[in-house]
């Protein structure tokens, strides 16, 4: 019995978030094996760190102030929402619509890496520390990367048929 072609490319996207998973995991296992908590080494001087954060705020420790116990059932509570949503939408959007099972792919994928933090450690590590010319970016993770990477791969999807349904003038 072989599976449809619908099922086999809706078993790859999986496979994808699933990949992006793992490579989160073994990334953020190897930074809290070998790292001390906030200790930095030089990957680049005055450009890239490898630091290890224990970051307890949402994307590039926004909200990190919140008072504990709220943002605990916030940052626990959306994560799996997110992951839900994704998934009816997934199931919902063609299989041959490569953009959109992508982007909600990678969007997947970094949520449930960063949730897996969250539930584990009660907070996620970060460690890909960038600066420039004495400007400081918030140190991420691989999960960050593939939400933001799904949420502009969604976005260009949308500008595209956006301009395809505009009428011309």
């Amino acid at each position: 019995m072989s599976l449809s072609r619908g099922w086999t490319l809706r078993l790859l996207y999986l496979g994808l978030s699933l990949f992006l998973f793992a490579m989160d995991r073994l990334s953020k296992s190897l930074v809290v094996a070998r790292l001390p908590l906030y200790d930095s080494v030089p990957v680049i001087q005055d450009f890239f760190h490898l630091t290890h954060v224990a970051n307890t705020g949402a994307l590039f420790g926004l909200m990190a102030g919140m008072a504990s116990p709220l943002r605990g059932i916030i940052f626990i509570t959306i994560p799996v929402l997110a992951i839900l949503l994704i998934l009816i939408f997934q199931f919902r959007t063609g299989e041959s619509e490569l953009p959109v099972q992508v982007g909600l792919s990678l969007i997947l994928g970094g949520a449930m890496g960063n949730l897996y933090d969250r539930v584990l450690y009660g907070h996620v590590v970060d460690f890909l520390d960038f600066s420039l010319a004495g400007h400081h970016w918030p140190a991420f993770n691989l999960a960050d990367s593939s939400i933001c990477l799904g949420v502009f791969t969604l976005i260009l999807d949308l500008l595209r048929h956006d301009r395809r349904a505009a009428p011309a003038s």
